[in-house]
């Protein structure tokens, strides 16, 4: 069997899967064990472990640490890379890039898409653009949801606000609403320029995945969703390495 982890700042996604098929999934806090209770009956079965991450060094050491307890499997974390069956990054550094963003890129790349845009809704959203001859155009990183809402909790004074989900963008009538609402009011923003962009470069689908990526397409994403479109990516980036 082969662990598939895609380890982000905030949530940790896995699948197990066998010769393709998927055994078993799940998600869950980063911090959170339930991924190695659940795991850990299947731990002496894991024959390889691959991994796409962006967090800390620090806490990759954590993460490594786990993975050994776990199972004796050999682990090995896959990376953003300048080239790879067609498509070409835009980066000229490419060890800058987070592996998230290419593992996906590769993923809707993989897929057959005449030219797409990736969106994913985590920690923070990003965005990239590849055209149908597989050139990375580039993107954009922006503070997502949660980070929007730490950010005025814990650097505007008196900006007091519940939790809520708000489902317009239309002027709020208290201060919660004004927070909740000015969230999917710069979405709507966000999604006016993302279908200009995708209309300017001729590219013909948007592929949307991330913990917020149900909130971003109610708020009028035009996108279809792929929930596991990092781990896709990196089964096959893992696949190829190990030429099967």
């Amino acid at each position: 069997m082969r662990l598939l982890i895609d380890a982000g700042n905030t949530r940790l996604k896995w699948r197990l899967d066998q010769q393709g098929d998927v055994v078993t999934g799940g998600a869950c806090l980063f911090d959170s064990r339930q991924w190695l209770d659940e795991l850990s009956p299947f731990g002496a079965r894991i024959e390889s472990i691959s991994v796409s991450t962006v967090i800390s060094e620090a806490r990759r050491s954590v993460l490594v640490s786990q993975l050994v307890d776990l199972s004796g499997a050999p682990i090995s974390f896959y990376w953003a890379e300048s080239l790879r069956g067609g498509l070409r990054n835009a980066y000229s550094d490419v060890e800058k890039m987070g592996a998230d963003r290419w593992h996906a890129m590769y993923a809707a790349w993989q897929q057959g898409l005449d030219g797409f845009a990736v969106v994913d809704a985590g920690s923070a959203i990003t965005v990239d653009y590849v055209t149908g001859d597989g050139d990375h155009l580039g993107g954009y990183i922006l503070p997502g949801k949660q980070m929007m809402l730490r950010s005025l909790q814990q650097d505007a004074a008196r900006i007091g606000f519940e939790s809520i989900d708000a489902g317009a963008g239309d002027p709020g009538r208290s201060t919660t609403e004004c927070v909740q609402h000015g969230l999917v009011w710069l979405w709507e923003g966000l999604i006016r320029h993302l279908v200009a962009d995708c209309e300017r470069y001729r590219l013909q689908r948007i592929v949307c995945t991330g913990g917020d990526a149900v909130a971003l397409l109610a708020a009028g994403l035009p996108g279809q969703h792929e929930p596991d479109l990092v781990l896709s990516g990196l089964a096959a980036i893992d696949s190829e390495a190990a030429g099967s």
